[in-house]
């Protein structure tokens, strides 16, 4: 968008729908634009230029709140008239400058914006930028934040106790922010691309033989906490995820399609996704006692709020059954490994537990080896049938 900046017309600037970004170049100034982005209320005044190198580069002049129009012509003018007269890159200046776009500028004036509205994980990312990286990264520039600064910080936290998997979610966190500031010219390029990860293989995945699931079940059918039993026993029932159970709500039930809808928000991929209501699942429902007085399904009786967590009765549970190790993730993985070994296709099993990725639903694919030899072995009995009867 090009026009003559107004102060007017620059604080009724908003963020056109669909869109993540818009820059409104003014036609008076060739080079100046206020940038403006999507969820967000701040705007930010830059001047873009050709720097020694042939390359677009930027130079940030300030938020709108900060600045008036004027003084940023005034300012983006000055840099300009320096640029033409010393032959100095304001952007190659601004290495020896203080004002430079640091890591934290970025974070709080183009990340958070950006990410805020499209991101279900933004508070882990928070959690991330503000423990493992900003005490390192926080005042860098970011033209200063090198490969080897990167890979140093990784093998830090890893060499601290960090997980491998956890000190990966770091160095992804750094990559998407590069990455970012690339796509958005405050970079050429980016340092953490293609950085080794440690790939930490930390999945742990248990699942109930039979002898295991009856001592799960004599607990749950008989224990006193009733309510928290029948989210374990929905939970193994239908394969779902303990955050979707939680957030059930009976007018996204249909028993008579015998379906659960479990919507966009409260699924992990950010897509909604129905779920087959099973004979044991309809078990649970019938007994639950919450339809008609409450809008969620599963609801503390005592204090009329839904569930948010029941882990501390659940480690009292598991105990009790001689399944200490055993999650409440862990039904999920037995609910798969029932369906495989019943003979259910891995596409089947994908639709059932609401992977996205078919990928994910690959790890449950070595449970069909029994499957397949039971398949195997009836060939098999024929073959020696017919060796018999020529001896």
């Amino acid at each position: 968008m090009i026009t003559k900046l107004t102060e007017t017309l620059v604080n009724q600037l908003t963020c056109p729908e669909g869109k993540s970004r818009m820059e409104a170049c003014d036609s008076s100034l060739p080079g100046m634009y206020v940038l403006v982005r999507s969820g967000s209320d701040i705007k930010t005044y830059y001047l873009r230029h050709k720097n020694a190198l042939g390359k677009t580069a930027h130079k940030k002049i300030g938020r709108t709140t900060d600045i008036t129009l004027a003084a940023a012509r005034k300012q983006a003018r000055a840099l300009k008239a320096d640029f033409l007269a010393n032959g100095v890159d304001p952007v190659a200046a601004a290495k020896l400058d203080d004002t430079a776009m640091t890591l934290d500028e970025f974070w709080v004036d183009h990340y958070l914006p950006f990410a805020s509205p499209r991101k279900r994980s933004i508070r882990r990312d928070k959690q991330l930028y503000r423990i493992q990286i900003q005490p390192t990264f926080g005042q860098t520039r970011l033209d200063q934040i090198t490969r080897q600064k990167i890979l140093a910080l990784a093998t830090f936290h890893k060499n601290s106790g960090l997980a491998g998997a956890s000190a990966d979610h770091v160095t992804k966190l750094i990559r998407r922010l590069m990455t970012l500031a690339v796509e958005w010219d405050f970079l050429a390029k980016n340092p953490a691309s293609r950085i080794q990860l440690f790939n930490i293989d930390n999945q742990v995945e248990n699942y109930l033989d039979d002898q295991q699931l009856q001592q799960l079940m004599k607990v749950l059918l008989t224990d006193d906490n009733r309510p928290v039993c029948l989210i374990a026993q929905f939970l193994l029932a239908t394969g779902c995820r303990l955050t979707e159970a939680l957030t059930a709500e009976w007018a996204l039930i249909d028993r008579q399609n015998r379906i659960w809808r479990v919507s966009a928000s409260n699924s992990k991929s950010g897509k909604s996704r129905t779920v087959p209501l099973t004979d044991a699942a309809l078990n649970v429902l019938d007994q639950i006692g919450t339809e008609g007085s409450f809008e969620e399904v599963f609801v503390n009786l005592r204090t009329g709020k839904r569930y948010t967590h029941i882990r501390h009765t659940w480690h009292r549970l598991r105990k009790k059954a001689c399944l200490p190790w055993l999650r409440l993730h862990d039904l999920r993985h037995t609910f798969a490994s029932m369906l495989v070994n019943s003979g259910q296709t891995l596409y089947a099993v994908q639709q059932c537990l609401g992977h996205a990725d078919s990928r994910v639903t690959q790890r449950y694919s070595h449970l069909s080896s029994q499957t397949l030899q039971d398949a195997a072995n009836t060939a098999s009995e024929k073959i020696l049938l017919a060796m018999q009867s020529v001896k």
